[in-house]
């Protein structure tokens, strides 16, 4: 337990401190070939990836679309239900997220329009390390298929000759995506920025991934002109703020819930009160023996902090310092702090909202910004599958009017053919009531 104000400003930085993140010289000259050899062998690339990565003595790319009608037959009730009741629950959430057209006059003659319009190409990418993710599917296809994009497309890696996970398959046909490509890492990345025979190229490139996966979509994004990803991605963290009359078991199971995403996660707790840090880490303790991922999220643990703050309110300060990318309030009336969340990218209210709610069904998404990132980027919203355009028409009079805006700033800038596209236009009315 690290008490906040009896330590140094260094030893409070470096328990902020997020692990690194394996960005290294390797893995970017790694990346680079492998962008390098999709862009020239196409899907022979990503077949022979395929075996040498995954394991897959006879990969495949494109799942036949009979394989996605069918998959909702391999499903436990228990499953279907729960994907059905995600899907819904975030649809809902976010078609309240359809943007409207702006149309307005700003001046008698002058009309100015904000339009929207769907990303025409984007592409999906859902891990499939060491386990489906078919919330990954939901999260990021339902706001392709709300936005209307014309063309989408999944990709993900198998392991070994197993067939692809009929959950994925079915959270895809939920979401209208008919192109789903067994191939992951940064080959996939590629095939979707560069496109492939059965790869279509998109436009944008959303979801998260290992090292291999951010270097690569940071790499298109860089090199390719028109090509733009979702956010930089970073391990998965979360930070509990917790006042004395909190459940140091509930805190443990959130801690550990975050933990067992990765041994790079990072998982903090900030409360006013010793005792329940100290409670938190004994149910910690009894909790970690019974999870599956034990050895994951003791290794993560190694790279967390428990710290002893002064008051909630001092507790919000460290928050915002941090800026993680989940904040759960285990407070006893979170209301009259929420004002101060600052560089949160999802937050999480009272003793009986888990974490693990947003990551599955709530209808928030669970795609966010990581390290750090908050400050400046947003969770995954519907208008990240748009592009906006503005559009202004000016009638006689109104330009008459505007050029005697127009016209001086064009003379203090020095840009004389600015002037002259409106002078031109002032003198041919002149002619004209002549």
């Amino acid at each position: 337990m690290l008490r906040w104000n009896e330590v140094s400003t260094d030893a409070q930085a470096a328990a902020l401190m997020r692990p690194a993140v394996s960005a290294s010289a390797e893995v970017e000259a790694v990346c680079q070939a492998i962008m390098a050899n999709v862009k020239e062998q196409g899907d022979t690339a990503l077949l022979n990836m395929a075996k040498q990565y995954d394991n897959r003595e006879t990969p495949r790319l494109l799942v036949p679309l009979s394989e996605i009608n069918d998959a909702e037959q391999q499903l436990s009730c228990e499953l279907k239900y729960a994907i059905d009741t995600a899907y819904a629950n975030v649809k809902r959430f976010h078609q309240a997220q359809l943007p409207k057209d702006i149309k307005l006059s700003t001046q008698p003659g002058v009309l100015c329009e904000l339009k929207y319009q769907a990303i025409e190409a984007v592409g999906i990418y859902v891990p499939g390390g060491s386990a489906p993710l078919p919330s990954s599917v939901i999260m990021q296809g339902v706001l392709a298929q709300l936005s209307g994009a014309k063309t989408v497309v999944l990709t993900t890696p198998v392991q070994g000759d197993l067939p692809i996970n009929p959950a994925i398959l079915y959270a895809a046909k939920l979401c209208g995506i008919k192109t789903i490509v067994e191939s992951g890492g940064a080959g996939a990345i590629a095939a979707m920025a560069y496109g492939t025979d059965s790869v279509p190229k998109v436009n944008k490139i959303f979801g998260p991934g290992n090292s291999f996966v951010t270097m690569a979509k940071q790499l298109v994004a860089q090199t390719i002109p028109g090509m733009a990803i979702d956010m930089p991605a970073g391990p998965s963290e979360v930070l509990v703020i917790a006042d004395e009359r909190a459940n140091p078991e509930f805190i443990a199971a959130d801690l550990l819930s975050q933990a067992e995403h990765g041994t790079d996660s990072q998982v903090i707790l900030l409360s006013n009160c010793a005792l329940i840090i100290a409670q938190t880490e004994q149910a910690i303790e009894r909790q970690l023996t019974a999870l599956a991922r034990r050895d994951i999220a003791a290794q993560a643990l190694a790279n967390s902090s428990f710290i002893l703050v002064d008051s909630i309110e001092q507790a919000f300060d460290v928050s915002a310092q941090y800026g993680p990318e989940h904040l759960i309030l285990q407070l006893a009336d979170a209301n009259p702090y929420l004002a101060k969340v600052k560089n949160a990218g999802s937050v999480f209210v009272g003793d009986y909202t888990p974490e693990s709610a947003g990551d599955y069904a709530s209808g928030t998404n669970h795609v966010l910004p990581t390290y750090g990132y908050s400050a400046t980027y947003s969770s995954l919203n519907l208008l990240d599958f748009f592009r906006t355009y503005t559009v202004q028409t000016i009638t006689e009079n109104g330009l008459k009017n505007l050029s005697k805006a127009i016209l001086p700033l064009a003379d203090a800038e020095g840009l004389d053919a600015h002037a002259n596209a409106v002078k031109v236009r002032l003198e041919a009315m002149n002619r004209g009531n002549e």
